[in-house]
């Protein structure tokens, strides 16, 4: 029997850097970015549409970033993420131990794997993975690959199985958070419904046929507890998070141990030391790394990406990779890279922000509790 792994483009907030919010609005360019299924209803409903990552996509609706973002905290909100499928987050690493991308995969129960690429990444993984599916078929291996093209709804918040059991016939308080199974969604078959989300939030993923994709995003509407919501408001929810953006906080260049995603690896993986970057990464899990990512928080003007992370000496120690007003903390939340010996919660640190320095906070993330459905 042949093992089958389907790959699809994710795309959302883990793909490229977010244009500054409220998003770089379209100029004569706009022919060349691609669309997704939802692009016409996004336009019939408000959205303002910005490039990203090659796509033009809603940065937000009528409502504001802040009001869509407390309502995703409050009721659920409904986000146009296409050609994403989740499981298990896991990562694609080079010989120097650094992210080449975080990838979400789903072990089916029909007998494939879904791996799921960052939008902006796509062309490198899908060239690494041929090239994988090539040697291990030469090797004996029954193994292809096959790119699936399908939109995807997330429907994000504490509200939100309440509205999607309404139209579903599986029981979802047996959907527990990074698991999946397929099923028929307001009339709408074939649909595969994942337990998760960047937000946070308690909520679900919908993988849906691209020419359904429509219908059911207006089914979902019908419920008056669910609203539209943009990139702004998915960019400053998975930040409060602690969640990374691939591209500001994680890229080529670091680590999972030094992104703290070293729970990524599994002991299997640890112990075998199989994978591209092992003998970079393995001794740094058992040893001290030179730099870590750390939450900040701190008053004043908010710190945002590329803003220099100094000692209370005033030395440049590190750098901020994303940061943003909280709205529901009330204080400025980021995260960036500083040595390890800065890394311990409650090191106070100075930021640069608008050639000012401001004091800030080394806090644990994430900076607001995270609300995942675990059957616990």
């Amino acid at each position: 029997m042949q093992r089958v792994v389907s790959m699809v483009a994710r795309l959302g907030l883990r793909g490229q850097p977010l244009p500054s919010v409220p998003g770089r609005p379209l100029s004569g360019s706009q022919d060349v970015l691609r669309r997704t299924p939802l692009y016409d209803f996004h336009l019939a409903h408000g959205g303002k549409m910005v490039a990203f990552a090659g796509w033009s996509l809603p940065v937000q609706y009528q409502d504001s970033h802040v009001d869509s973002h407390l309502r995703t905290r409050r009721h659920c909100s409904l986000f146009d993420v296409s050609h994403m499928l989740q499981g298990t987050l896991s990562l694609f690493t080079n010989e120097a131990g650094g992210i080449l991308d975080d990838l979400i995969v789903t072990n089916t129960s029909e007998g494939h794997l879904y791996v799921v690429s960052n939008a902006g990444c796509w062309d490198k993984d899908l060239a690494l993975m041929q090239d994988k599916v090539r040697e291990l078929q030469n090797m004996g291996s029954d193994v292809g690959l096959e790119v699936v093209d399908n939109a995807l709804l997330a429907l994000q918040g504490p509200t939100a199985a309440q509205v999607l059991q309404d139209g579903v016939a599986d029981d979802l308080r047996k959907l527990p958070f990074m698991t999946s199974a397929v099923m028929e969604v307001f009339g709408v078959s074939g649909c595969r419904v994942t337990r998760c989300g960047y937000t946070g939030e308690d909520g679900v993923e919908i993988s849906v046929p691209a020419a359904e994709a429509v219908r059911l995003a207006k089914a979902l509407l019908e419920n008056p507890e669910v609203k539209l919501a943009g990139l702004a408001a998915r960019d400053s929810l998975r930040l409060e998070a602690g969640l990374c953006l691939y591209g500001n906080d994680i890229d080529e260049h670091t680590t999972p141990v030094e992104g703290s995603l070293s729970w990524t690896l599994g002991k299997r993986r640890r112990a075998a030391m199989d994978f591209p970057g092992a003998a970079v990464i393995i001794p740094q899990l058992k040893g001290k790394v030179q730099r870590r990512r750390v939450g900040l928080m701190c008053e004043g003007a908010p710190m945002r990406a590329h803003s220099p992370i100094l000692s209370t000496e005033g030395t440049v120690i590190g750098t901020v990779t994303s940061g943003c007003p909280s709205p529901c903390l009330k204080k400025n939340v980021a995260m960036g890279y500083v040595p390890s010996e800065y890394s311990r919660p409650g090191t106070r640190l100075l930021v640069e922000v608008r050639r000012k320095q401001q004091t800030a906070v080394v806090s644990k993330m994430p900076f607001v509790p995270t609300n995942y459905y675990t059957l616990k």
